[in-house]
């Protein structure tokens, strides 16, 4: 874990109301790895909790993280320019580990998207089937990210892109024609849980691994703000024994 001074290369929305900040690190941080995180300062002193953002594209010690607009300091943060300086505190948490498989779905929803190119990124030799959902085509962004999968399907909730619906359903249509060995997903909390609830009600075994989204404080373990319930029924902090949780060890 590292805490460096990252100096802004690009600062640019990419669909309505979300981010790509580019940073360009001092030095290596070591393997950043898809489902991992940072903790990205504002800018802003009077923002004391820096902001925790998935891993999307890291190379050549550039790194470039998406967000979504949601209260002051994302709001903020979008006013980083090229050359400003930010804080960043990485890597953190634990991440999706596909070695012992092949064949693998990708289920993400909305802002969850972004977490899961970075595996895509760094498992070129897999097979990946790839089901993101978005809220409307104005939120649609780095399909091309996703060109290299054997197949994906992009879903709105309105129908105005790709098919009508979301992921998990698209997902559960293909089901029985999909010889998968692992599934990840990243997305919203009721997104997780219908997937969750589709897969067990189907009686359906493959390996599960979603990253969980969670308000966080430090990101390193120490102040409890993060912490998720177990399916034994224990506390499990997010950002230190996770993000990355199979699917049937956490409640939802």
């Amino acid at each position: 874990m590292k805490d460096l001074l990252s100096v802004v290369k690009d600062n640019r929305e990419i669909a309505e109301n979300i981010y790509m900040i580019t940073l360009t690190l001092p030095e290596s941080a070591g393997a950043l790895h898809g489902g991992q995180f940072v903790n990205l300062s504002t800018g802003d002193n009077s923002l004391l909790l820096r902001r925790p953002l998935g891993v999307c594209i890291e190379e050549n010690n550039e790194l470039s993280l998406c967000y979504q607009v949601k209260g002051k300091g994302t709001k903020k943060l979008t006013e980083a320019k090229a050359g400003d300086k930010l804080k960043v505190l990485l890597p953190l948490g634990n991440y999706f580990d596909l070695s012992a498989y092949k064949n693998v779905a990708v289920v993400g929803g909305g802002v969850g998207v972004f977490p899961l190119i970075a595996s895509l990124r760094e498992n070129k030799d897999k097979n990946f089937y790839a089901y993101m959902g978005f809220r409307n085509k104005n939120a649609v962004c780095l399909l091309n990210e996703f060109s290299h999968c054997k197949s994906y399907t992009v879903t709105t909730d309105d129908g105005s892109y790709g098919k009508k619906g979301n992921a998990v359903q698209a997902f559960f249509e293909d089901i029985d024609k999909l010889n998968v060995d692992a599934i990840i997903s990243c997305g919203p909390p009721i997104m997780l849980k219908a997937l969750k609830s589709g897969l067990n009600g189907r009686g359906i075994k493959t390996p599960c691994f979603v990253s969980l989204e969670e308000r966080m404080g430090c990101g390193m373990g120490a102040c409890l703000v993060c912490v998720c319930k177990t399916s034994d029924g224990k506390n499990a902090r997010v950002c230190k024994d996770g993000p990355v949780f199979e699917i049937n060890s956490v409640e939802l």
